[in-house]
């Protein structure tokens, strides 16, 4: 085990030294200028990232399912992008599923010590009856957190598949996964702040898991978001504006044809450019793996 003095989050950036001593505009473009080195941390993570897309898509199209699980700022951004995937890409609301040490309590509040609990990443894990189709993503800046480590040797041990998310060369805790994505971000701009730097780097990559895998998955056309809902006012109106950019239509024919797909926007697609009526458009979506290219291309 290496030291915590050795975690390069943990480490003292010489650029922000004096700080407390920088104008309020010294101290935004310090930030600014810091957090210009994360695109570039990530890049070098991404064979790793691709891996876990692969991993992600298998479980998905298989049956299972991708967890994030982290604690604090980690298990929030884990939670984030796991909520955002239903409304983005009419994704079933358990293909992402995001877990956070100490709950949904957690999730607003600081419960300090849950990242701690190893028992308790059991528990939460156990509810959801773990699988060998699944893949678990544990996320800890630091490599710190005993709840993440538990929880990926369980799932492990379950037969899923693993990957472990870090914001340092190596981590504090080693554990055997499948994959690490290491993203060095480097000295936070407030020493050990890893909601900064680390909860950046963090967001990207999962944000990047998450689209690659539904990219892949066809739940876009072109880089329109051809799979949402229309359930609000806003989403009707982008719903309406994409099926116009595709079939041609004016924008009053357009809605037209998204209300009588029951406000499926790739529904409405189908039925325009195969000339048939709602029930066919769904089996010829089927029929595809719910590709629209496939059902256009066809």
């Amino acid at each position: 085990m290496i030291k915590r003095e050795t975690l390069k989050t943990e480490q003292e950036n010489e650029n922000t030294v004096a700080i407390d001593q920088f104008s309020i505009l010294e101290v935004l473009k310090t930030i600014n200028d810091e957090d210009q080195t994360i695109s570039s941390a990530v890049r070098e993570s991404l064979p790793e990232i691709e891996k876990v897309v692969h991993y992600a898509k298998t479980a998905l199209v298989g049956g299972g399912r991708v967890f994030y699980i982290g604690a604090g700022t980690s298990g929030r951004l884990g939670v984030l992008d796991a909520s955002e995937c239903p409304p983005t890409y009419s994704a079933p609301s358990d293909w992402f599923i995001g877990i956070i040490a100490g709950g949904d309590k957690a999730l607003r509040n600081s419960i300090e010590g849950a990242e701690d609990k190893q028992d308790s990443a059991i528990e939460d894990l156990r509810k959801f009856d773990i699988t060998s189709n699944d893949l678990v993503i544990g996320i800890s800046c630091s490599g710190a957190a005993k709840y993440v480590i538990s929880a990926l040797d369980y799932a492990k041990g379950e037969g899923s598949k693993t990957a472990y998310l870090i914001t340092n060369p190596v981590p504090f805790l080693t554990t055997d996964v499948d994959v690490v994505i290491s993203v060095d971000t480097g000295p936070e701009i407030i020493t050990g702040s890893t909601r900064m730097k680390a909860g950046t780097a963090t967001k990207m990559v999962l944000n990047m898991i998450s689209t690659a895998t539904m990219v892949s998955m066809g739940k876009v056309y072109g880089n329109l978001m051809v799979d949402l809902m229309a359930v609000n006012e806003k989403l009707v109106d982008r719903g309406t504006r994409i099926i116009q950019k595709i079939t041609g239509l004016d924008y009053v024919s357009s809605e037209e044809a998204l209300i009588r797909a029951n406000k499926s926007v790739k529904t409405a697609i189908v039925m325009i450019k195969k000339d048939c009526e709602l029930n066919d458009a769904e089996e010829k979506l089927r029929n595809a793996d719910g590709s629209l290219r496939k059902v256009i291309d066809a």
